[in-house]
């Protein structure tokens, strides 16, 4: 005869290497972009860096603008699973945008970077304006695709 005793004792015995066995000691971090994308825009620097010298700096763009190549976008986006408590769901480490405009010489003469938290921050019209370039656009439109990815549930 089996006892109710030592068929739990047997079940709750495989539930626990059941759990030990899909529990990982080291956190496992996906990166996607360019890494360490805060440290390295410290290094770029306004009117003084040409197309050349940030291309050197911090590789080629992720992005570059749809309607005219002035406009370069880097990320950085970094994921890693949550706790067991949260059911593994990917929780979102670091999401950085670095947008750069360059003038018609090449000339770098804006630098923008927005972090997770400046992201959540951005608020985005939902009119849309006859005034608006169309490049103003497509960077409201790219930020907005990173955020809703951020918040993908």
């Amino acid at each position: 005869r089996i006892s109710f005793k030592h068929t739990f004792s047997k079940l709750f015995l495989f539930l626990i290497i059941i759990f030990l066995t899909n529990c990982q000691r080291n956190q496992v971090i996906k990166t996607h972009g360019l890494s360490f994308l805060d440290k390295r825009q410290e290094t770029v620097i306004v009117n003084k860096m040409n197309r050349n010298d940030v291309k050197n700096i911090l590789g080629a763009p992720s992005t570059i603008g749809t309607f005219d190549n002035t406009v370069w976008i880097y990320i950085e986006r970094t994921i890693t699973r949550g706790k067991l408590l949260n059911f593994g769901k990917n929780i979102t480490k670091k999401n950085n945008v670095l947008v750069l405009k360059f003038d018609n010489n090449g000339i770098l003469f804006e630098k923008k970077f927005y972090d997770k938290e400046s992201l959540k921050k951005i608020k985005f019209s939902k009119e849309t304006e006859e005034g608006v370039s169309k490049e103003a656009g497509f960077i409201k439109n790219f930020l907005s695709s990173v955020r809703q990815k951020m918040y993908k549930k």
